[in-house]
């Protein structure tokens, strides 16, 4: 369902950032702003579906060092039990003229049991002594040992399968298509930065020769008050507020109802090819409440040379 998810988000995203891209070329601001906040959603969705992978990728290591210090403690217990066997089998076996037959007689037996008695005190010191001492060592011992002992079969029997072959590295085919991928990516990206740069390049303009420029429009309302007058109004009001979207200022720039909600727009002098894409952006964005306003031609008049 991640996964998923993840996928339509980067859909989503590379559409929004290409109308994005759009809108700013066609200078429909409000469009475009619609797509940048819808992008910077998709980006804040996709960081937090990235940051969640990444926590539970966390989450996932630490059960597993878990279970992985659970098993190295195993193993060190094992190794220091079977450290202890020589020791634990040496004092089973301690004192064997002890087990003689009971019916054998000697001479110096009160001598030989106080020498024992004593003897065996001093063993126990010693004994004692030892043990304390040597314990750590053990433990370090069978920790550095732990490492070096094998998994348990009868708990994880697939560890030993998952562990890489001797000397095995990346395969020719991987390499391939990491190589493959790379360079297509490389060059869809210097391809995108190219023709970014060439379509936001500023080119000097050459001037319009004629006389003046007509824009003709059609507008749509959506509401109660959708009259020839209130056509005409909403219209005017587009009209004027983009009036101010071109570079060279627009002091002639009259518009005429030709009916059914048709305008005729005439701009003097004749506007640029940018200006005119300046203008027509601007038309077909605007942000009167209700109406929507579409460019359905645009020309040029020539100057009358008689």
């Amino acid at each position: 369902m991640r996964k998923i998810a993840y996928v339509f988000g980067v859909l989503v995203a590379a559409g929004a950032g290409t109308y994005l891209v759009i809108y700013l070329y066609r200078w429909q601001w409000q469009r475009a702003m619609i797509c940048g906040v819808l992008l910077l959603v998709v980006e804040v969705m996709l960081f937090g579906l990235v940051t969640l992978g990444r926590l539970s990728r966390i989450e996932e290591r630490l059960r597993d060092t878990d279970r992985r210090q659970r098993e190295l403690d195993a193993r060190q217990e094992d190794v220091l039990t079977r450290l202890r066997e020589p020791a634990a089998a040496q004092e089973e076996t301690r004192f064997r003229w002890l087990e003689d037959p009971a019916d054998r007689t000697y001479v110096f037996v009160p001598v030989l049991l106080v020498a024992g008695v004593l003897l065996s005190g001093l063993a126990w010191v010693v004994q004692k002594v030892a043990s304390a001492t040597a314990r750590p060592a053990e433990h370090r011992l069978a920790g550095r040992l732990a490492v070096l002992a094998a998994p348990d079969p009868a708990t994880h029997p697939d560890d030993l399968e998952d562990l890489p072959p001797l000397g095995g590295g990346p395969s020719r085919g991987r390499t391939a298509r990491l190589t493959t991928v790379t360079l297509v990516g490389t060059t869809l990206l210097a391809a995108l930065i190219v023709g970014l740069a060439d379509l936001t390049q500023t080119r000097r303009e050459e001037a319009n020769e004629n006389a003046a420029t007509s824009v003709v429009v059609q507008i749509e309302l959506r509401g109660t008050d959708v009259s020839s007058d209130g056509k005409a109004l909403a219209a005017q009001q587009i009209w004027e507020s983009c009036r101010h979207s071109t570079a060279a200022p627009l002091h002639h720039a009259t518009l005429g109802d030709l009916g059914d909600g048709t305008f005729a727009g005439v701009v003097r002098p004749a506007l640029t090819e940018h200006d005119l894409m300046r203008l027509r952006g601007c038309l077909e964005d605007a942000t009167l409440d209700r109406a929507h306003l579409t460019v359905l031609g645009v020309g040029d008049a020539e100057v009358d040379e008689g």
